[in-house]
């Protein structure tokens, strides 16, 4: 979704919404995506991120979770004004780092106005940047350079993997009605390697990720308050993406997902074929939401339990964008071992999410 289709747009609750939905493009089904292409922006939407999550650990062990999102927003604002002030375009990034040695979420963003340079979002392939921040792809790997405020990534991220395209070959439906809906796409089971810099040292890593590409003019439905989502790289070499959509009541109003097996067969889940059951709860005590960071995910008759790096993942912007919510690295768990590794975004616990 994410990152976040889903779903990991959250950023984008800060941009409010926009007047003429409807000029916005389509998302529909039947357009096959097509690369190298789609792997860059598409303008005429009026959202779009892509999302970067993963494991990975140094030279002793020490494990972190590594989290790089841009997203690209069409205000529908003055776009007739032929200044190159008038702005077209809002580009954001945010980055996240989690450390079991800090027992909290390292976190930082970025937004800015594409032109001039100093931001943007390419078309033809993937290229996006604010600043000397920058995620990109070129020559088949991806890679992403961020110098935050309290840690660097310098990361590159090899496919081992094709793409899996989401929902109905790319077309993602995320509520009741045909428009809810995203055009779709992951790359998991990437090959990770570069440096993470953290309390003034540097520590090359490798490890596993997941890529999340979306584009859409609306995703939610009017009733939804938030969703459940998860990515999932898993150790027998699949991959599974599931999230649910809730509803006021707190049940699920939609669902879905994809689970790609170890012999690389991909099978489209339909709201019937996922479930969420939280399993534990953590109150935050800052914001004092509490959120579900132990979750039982049931999926394409699998059944994971996902457990947290550590339970202090919130996401709490309040001082920027003010969007708070929990977003985590997390072990996939089956009797007796570890079925995967991946992330769980957990959205509209607090406040029911605007987008």
């Amino acid at each position: 979704m994410k990152r976040r289709a889903f779903l990991a747009l959250p950023l984008f609750a800060a941009c409010g919404r926009a007047v003429g939905g409807e000029d916005y493009g389509r998302v529909e089904p039947g357009r096959a995506l097509r690369f190298p292409r789609d792997h860059g922006s598409h303008p005429e939407f009026r959202t779009e991120w892509w999302y970067a999550t993963g494991w990975v650990a140094d030279a002793s062990g020490n494990a972190y979770g590594v989290q790089v999102t841009f997203f690209r927003n069409r205000p529908r604002v003055a776009e007739t004004n032929p200044s190159a002030f008038a702005a077209r375009e809002l580009i954001f990034a945010h980055a996240a780092l989690a450390d079991p040695r800090d027992g909290r979420l390292h976190h930082d963003q970025r937004a800015a106005r594409s032109g001039f340079g100093l931001a943007g979002a390419e078309e033809s392939s993937l290229r996006a940047w604010i600043g000397d921040w920058s995620f990109g792809l070129a020559e088949g790997t991806y890679s992403a350079r961020i110098a935050a405020r309290e840690f660097m990534l310098d990361l590159r991220f090899a496919p081992t993997q094709p793409l899996l395209l989401q929902g109905d070959a790319g077309f993602s439906r995320k509520g009741p009605a045909p428009a809810q809906a995203s055009y779709y796409y992951s790359v998991p089971q990437l090959a990770v390697t570069g440096t993470v810099t953290v309390r003034g040292a540097n520590a090359a890593v490798t490890g596993r990720a997941w890529l999340d590409h979306e584009w859409s003019s609306e995703v939610m439905a009017p009733e939804a308050t938030g969703w459940d989502w998860a990515g999932i790289n898993l150790a027998d070499g699949g991959a599974l993406m599931a999230f649910r959509m809730r509803g006021k009541s707190g049940g699920t109003l939609w669902a879905g997902g994809t689970l790609r097996g170890p012999d690389g067969r991909v099978r489209a889940l339909a709201p019937g074929d996922v479930r969420f059951t939280p399993s534990r709860f953590w109150r935050s005590p800052r914001t004092g939401i509490e959120y579900p960071v132990g979750m039982t995910v049931v999926a394409g008759g699998i059944e994971l339990a996902l457990v947290p790096l550590f339970d202090d993942q919130e996401l709490d912007s309040r001082a920027s964008t003010g969007t708070i919510y929990w977003e985590g690295a997390v072990r996939a768990q089956m009797p007796g071992r570890e079925a995967g590794r991946g992330y769980l975004e957990l959205t509209g616990y607090g406040t029911p999410l605007r987008l």
